[in-house]
């Protein structure tokens, strides 16, 4: 429990399964909590958050339920959750724009710059050697709307460019750790969760809790929401021109590697 006026923080990384992920052995939701000096809050889970989501009422009790989870002592005073989610938060306003008002862009030629397949963000990615999904175009539409319904269920609120929140304890971005495979930045964080030698690329022998991808993907999405709120000019920052609606991809700045842009001939 907090003391009297201090925040208890938390930093939770969801990787994003389907809607119906309960019996996918490949990918299911990945939680993983961690407090202000990064130390694990009970364990990391695995499994389907559609119950969850569909029973709790508002954030706080939904955020009560991912504690319960992972078996950690929910905070009653004071709590402060900063919630990084592994899925696209937004589709394109060309998306939008086709599908309630039938309005066509004005040109389509190579997938990385078809505005109704990816957003302002992860053109940006592209122009930097990453090579985000696509909601629209990738089987990536039930996570992506999953995370979409947690927004508007939980946090409907955008308090800046990717930043979703309901006004009082948790605060909702968007992160992808698979821009982070190359990030210094994040891999040397990652190191205070290995022990031993390393074994093999992703590279090192992981804590025993960390025992599936969906588990790692989690534990770096918590690593840029802690980097988010302490650390924040390690990550790149919405440009001027985004979209709000759309949403942003929070990525280190240490991940981007300027290249000449992709030309994807799909």
């Amino acid at each position: 429990m907090s003391a009297a006026g201090q925040s208890a923080q938390f930093f939770i990384g969801w990787d994003v399964g389907g809607w119906n992920c309960d019996k996918n052995r490949e990918s299911r939701d990945a939680l993983v909590i961690l407090d202000a000096e990064r130390h694990l809050v009970g364990t990391p889970w695995r499994g389907n958050l559609r119950k969850s989501i569909n029973e709790a009422t508002t954030a706080r009790a939904w955020l009560r339920r991912l504690f319960d989870y992972c078996r950690a002592d929910f905070p009653e005073n004071n709590l402060q959750a900063i919630l990084a989610i592994d899925t696209p938060l937004g589709f394109s306003e060309a998306f939008s724009r086709l599908i309630t008002r039938r309005e066509c862009a004005e040109s389509v030629e190579k997938s990385n710059t078809n505005a109704y397949l990816f957003r302002a963000t992860e053109r940006f990615l592209f122009d930097y050697g990453l090579t985000p999904l696509s909601p629209a175009k990738d089987m990536i539409g039930s996570q992506a709307t999953k995370g979409m319904h947690v927004l508007a269920k939980f946090a409907p609120k955008a308090t800046q460019c990717g930043v979703w929140s309901d006004g009082a304890c948790l605060t909702a971005i968007e992160a992808y750790p698979s821009a982070c495979k190359t990030s210094a930045f994040i891999q040397n964080l990652l190191l205070q969760y290995a022990v031993g030698e390393c074994v093999d690329p992703p590279g090192r022998l992981w804590i025993e809790a960390i025992d599936h991808l969906d588990k790692r993907d989690a534990l770096i999405c918590a690593l840029i929401a802690h980097a988010f709120t302490y650390c924040s000019a390690a990550l790149a920052a919405p440009l001027a021109s985004i979209p709000p609606a759309e949403g942003w991809i929070w990525v280190p700045k240490d991940a981007l590697q300027k290249t000449e842009p992709l030309q994807l001939n799909e």
